[in-house]
């Protein structure tokens, strides 16, 4: 044990690290891999990303994780088998990774492993008194480490909770201490499942940051085309939804949900926003007889409708720019309307600010693991009401 922890020792005062980012969404879609070196901490921490892509899930164990997401009741049985099965194939998915590049896995100083959210139960959503904020990420990392033979850091959530926060957004400290500028006043939008945000203040005061859920991002338009359209995981190019014309009355009834009456900052997920969120809304509207491509520009403009409501009702600022990123991002349609509810505001991807982003969450994951094993005091030793000043992760030996 000593010497894995002179390891670790070693790691955190080299000048830089090679840190293999992981994050797998709810989407289920695949594993996104960032291999990144990173040096320094903090407001000063430096990435380059060295390679990025995501791994697709295999039928079988998307259909193996689908048993048990976002449910209420699920067999105990199979959750315990996917933790260590989930961790397994990432393993597995890391190693064939490292030898495609070419890289010994020494090569790489640690594995920053987000899990595979299985249910996100803020006390918003349970409403039961004698419990608080709850979340739960599986892949058990004891797996990844013994099976790559690197250190890895996961179950970054747990500590966020424990310190009085909800589990998520965590955006807010890789957003930060990344894309933090002086000379403009930022906004990082991430569209994946859920779309959050990061408001960046270019007085760079952590305390007037914003972060927040705001509602859906793909994940209701993606639910509606898999029920109609098997084969479908998503409506591409939005081909579907620019067929189709906005219903007033379903509009107004997905918007009429106790969720968006909440006050900032909140968290959700898909145990709310799913494919019986959207036949309550229908029926409730008794537009259960219009076409599948009315359904899906309503669903479309319902997304950028709630993130650009969320914007106006958080920034005061007059003057901000949004820089967007996740699956989101490559939706032409959803980008247009964000466009249209915010006329005179600058909207690009990340890519501008040297962020891929489609890599972007498996980044931030990497230099939240950067912080667990080098994140400098001062930072830390802050006073903050809104996000506490906490490293996050547990910490996962090979040996």
């Amino acid at each position: 044990m000593l010497h894995q922890v002179h390891q670790l020792n070693k790691i955190a005062n080299k000048p830089e690290r090679i840190i293999l980012g992981l994050m797998s969404g709810t989407s289920l879609d695949g594993l996104d891999i960032a291999l990144c070196k990173v040096s320094e901490s903090g407001i000063c921490t430096k990435v380059q990303l060295l390679h990025f892509e995501t791994i697709e899930y295999d039928a079988d164990f998307k259909k193996d994780i689908q048993s048990i997401f976002c449910k209420e009741v699920v067999s105990l049985e199979k959750l315990c088998l996917m933790n260590a099965q989930i961790g397994l194939v990432h393993s597995q998915i890391i190693n064939n990774t490292l030898a495609k590049l070419n890289l010994r896995n020494c090569d790489v100083d640690l594995i920053a492993s987000h899990g595979q959210t299985i249910y996100h139960a803020p006390k918003s959503k349970h409403q039961q008194q004698k419990f608080g904020n709850a979340t739960l990420q599986i892949g058990d990392a004891d797996h990844i480490a013994f099976n790559t033979n690197i250190i890895t850091i996961s179950d970054f959530r747990q500590k966020h909770i424990a310190a009085g926060g909800e589990g998520a957004p965590l955006a807010i400290y890789g957003d930060y201490f990344l894309l933090s500028s002086k000379d403009e006043n930022r906004i990082l939008l991430n569209i994946g499942g859920i779309a959050n945000f990061t408001f960046l203040p270019s007085s760079l005061h952590i305390d007037e940051v914003i972060c927040t859920d705001v509602g859906p991002g793909n994940t209701l338009m993606d639910a509606f085309i898999q029920h109609h359209f098997p084969n479908k995981f998503y409506d591409e190019n939005a081909a579907i939804a620019l067929e189709g014309n906005v219903n007033d009355d379903l509009l107004k009834a997905l918007c009429d949900h106790k969720f968006f009456k909440q006050t900032f900052p909140k968290t959700t997920g898909q145990e709310l926003f799913n494919f019986q969120f959207i036949e309550n809304a229908l029926v409730a509207s008794n537009t259960m007889n219009i076409t599948i491509a009315d359904v899906m520009a309503t669903l479309n403009y319902f997304t950028a409708h709630t993130i650009t409501a969320a914007i106006k009702q958080n920034i005061q600022q007059k003057n901000y720019s949004i820089y967007i990123s996740g699956g989101g991002a490559n939706n032409p349609l959803l980008i247009k309307n964000i466009q249209e509810l915010l006329p005179n505001i600058s909207i690009q991807s990340t890519d501008v600010l040297g962020i891929n982003p489609n890599a972007k969450e498996a980044i931030l994951f990497a230099v939240l693991a950067n912080e667990t094993v080098c994140g400098k005091s001062d930072f830390y030793q802050q006073p903050n009401t809104k996000f506490p000043p906490i490293t996050m992760g547990k910490i996962s030996f090979p040996r």
